[in-house]
C-alpha cells in the first residue's frame, strides 16, 4: 500500500490512521514464492467487509477514506458505491486496475466491471495517481479532482552504490527486481543478455522470482523480502526495467526504476508509460525498444564505469527532487485533508 511509508508524514499533521490491508503478510509470502494461499484471499474479504460495515456506524464514522485501487476486485461498482456513500474518500491508484477488467477476454466479464474504477473515480472527493496516464483516464471517467503523485521510496532505505571497474571487479551484474507474476517481462531482455553474456563476463540477478535457465546466462534468482530489497538492489551495477507495450504496461509507475536509482544505479528501460518521463536518455539512464538498443544501452553502460557512476549520480538526484517521501508527503497530507473538508 502506498499509504504505508507516508504514515510518520500522516501522525504529524494531526492524523490518526487505521490501516486495513485485504491481504496479508503469508498471502505476500506465498505469492512471492509462486504459490496461491486461498485462506488468506477468504479471510482478507471477511475482515475487509466488516471493517466497511462498521463505517456505517455513526460513533465510528472517520473523517476520510483512503482506498487503494478498490475495497474488493470483483465487487460490483454499485455495491462499493452504496458502502462508500456519505463517505469522502481519496481513491489512489499506482497501477492500472481499470483494465484488468475492460480488457478482460472474457466479454461478460468486461460488460460487467468494465467501467468499475472509473465510477469509483467519479465519486470520490480526490483521485491521486501515480502517472499522467492514470490521470487521464481518472478525468475522462469524470473526478472532480485527480492530483499525480508519483510512486517514491523512502530515501534512507537505499544506499548509494559506488560503480566499480570491470576489469578490477569480475563479472558485473544486471538486475531486476519483481514478481513471479511480471517476470514475463524479461522475455524483452534475455535476448540482449544473451548476445551480451558472449562479449562479457556478467551476471543476471533477479530478486523476486525464479526463471528458468538461459544458455549462456549466469543467472541468480534470491527471494524478496521488505528487508532485504534495499541491500540485494545495492549489490546490481545495471538495473533494468524491460516491459512489454500494451494498456495495462502504460499505466506503471516505474517503482522499479525508482528504487535502482534510490541506490545510484543506472537504469536502462523500455519506452512505455511513465518510464519514458522517469529515464532522461544520456543522464541518468537508457531507453530501448528493440534488441539492438538493449544491446547497444547495456553495452556502453558495461565498459564505462564512469558513465554508469555519472549516470547513477544524476538518478539519485532526480529521485531526491521528485520520487522520495520526503519530496511527496505533503501532497499526500493536503489530499487527505481536502477530502475531509
Amino acid at each position: 500500500m502506498r499509504l504505508f511509508q507516508y504514515l510518520p508524514s500522516l501522525s504529524a499533521a494531526g492524523w490518526r490512521v487505521e490501516i486495513n490491508a485485504l491481504l496479508d503478510d503469508k498471502y505476500l509470502r506465498r505469492l512471492y514464492s509462486g504459490s496461491r494461499a486461498p485462506y488468506s484471499v477468504v479471510m482478507g474479504y471477511a475482515t475487509r467487509l466488516l471493517t466497511i460495515l462498521s463505517l456505517l456506524r455513526p460513533w465510528s464514522r472517520p473523517d476520510c477514506v483512503w482506498i487503494e485501487k478498490e475495497l474488493w476486485p470483483w465487487a460490483p461498482a454499485w455495491f462499493e458505491r452504496w458502502l462508500l456513500s456519505g463517505h469522502s474518500y481519496v481513491l489512489d491508484l499506482d497501477d492500472a486496475t481499470f483494465h484488468f477488467y475492460d480488457t478482460h477476454r472474457v466479454m461478460v466479464l468486461r460488460l460487467w466491471f468494465g467501467r468499475k474504477i472509473d465510477s469509483l473515480m467519479r465519486q470520490a472527493t480526490v483521485v491521486t495517481v501515480g502517472s499522467p496516464y492514470l490521470a487521464e483516464r481518472a478525468i475522462a471517467a469524470g473526478a472532480k479532482d485527480v492530483r499525480v503523485i508519483p510512486t517514491a521510496v523512502q530515501l534512507e532505505r537505499y544506499a548509494v552504490k559506488h560503480q566499480r571497474s570491470l576489469s578490477v571487479g569480475g563479472e558485473l551484474v544486471i538486475g531486476w527486481i519483481g514478481t513471479p507474476a511480471t517476470a514475463h517481462y524479461l522475455k524483452v531482455a534475455l535476448p540482449a543478455l544473451q548476445e551480451l553474456a558472449t562479449k562479457h563476463p556478467i551476471r543476471f540477478k533477479v530478486i523476486g522470482a525464479r526463471i528458468p535457465p538461459v544458455a549462456g546466462v549466469a543467472i541468480d534468482c534470491v527471494d524478496w523480502s521488505e528487508e532485504s530489497e534495499a541491500d540485494q538492489i545495492a549489490q546490481i551495477d545495471i538495473g533494468i526495467m524491460p516491459l512489454i507495450d500494451s494498456p495495462w504496461e502504460r499505466g506503471k509507475c516505474g517503482y522499479k526504476l525508482i528504487q535502482y536509482m534510490a541506490c545510484g544505479l543506472p537504469v536502462v528501460a523500455s519506452p512505455i508509460g511513465v518510464n519514458s518521463t522517469i529515464v532522461v536518455p544520456g543522464v541518468n539512464g537508457e531507453l530501448a525498444a528493440n534488441d539492438e538498443e538493449w544491446v547497444t544501452a547495456l553495452s556502453k553502460l558495461m565498459v564505462e564505469p564512469w558513465l554508469r557512476a555519472d549516470y547513477g549520480r544524476s538518478g539519485r538526484s532526480m529521485v531526491e527532487q521528485r520520487y522520495c517521501t520526503t519530496a511527496t508527503a505533503t501532497a499526500v497530507v493536503d489530499s487527505l485533508f481536502d477530502s475531509a473538508a
